[in-house]
């Protein structure tokens, strides 16, 4: 399975993006999917997760109520609605693939880098 990050951006706070994380192979659709981020000095932290059906999903506190993971698997993309975005959602975002919603996570795309300007 590949998986491919993008929608990345500069935009203001209060604004909003769109992350779409497009997989290919043949069982890509099997796979629960994960959005994960990661800011400078910081390390890696789970921001959402959704199951193979779409209708399961998990967020981190910080971002609860201001997210949202959603996936079409006729197109094989889940997608992150990041709204109110803050200052400090700035991050690299990455998908990954795994068994459950909470991982263990085996497949890993490149991220996008998401800037919020105060």
């Amino acid at each position: 399975v590949q998986l491919q990050a993008s929608g990345g951006g500069l935009v203001q706070a209060g604004g909003s993006l769109r992350l779409s994380c497009a997989a290919s192979g043949p069982t890509s659709n099997e796979y629960a999917v994960g959005w994960f981020r990661q800011a400078p000095g910081k390390e890696r932290e789970f921001v959402a997760g959704i199951s193979r059906s779409g209708g399961s999903t998990s967020y981190s506190d910080s971002v609860k109520g201001r997210f949202t993971i959603s996936r079409d698997n006729a197109k094989n993309t889940v997608y992150l609605q990041m709204n109110s975005l803050k200052p400090e959602d700035t991050a690299v975002y990455s998908c990954a693939a795994g068994l459950r919603i909470f991982g263990p996570w085996l497949y890993w795309g490149q991220g996008t880098l998401v800037t919020v300007s105060s």
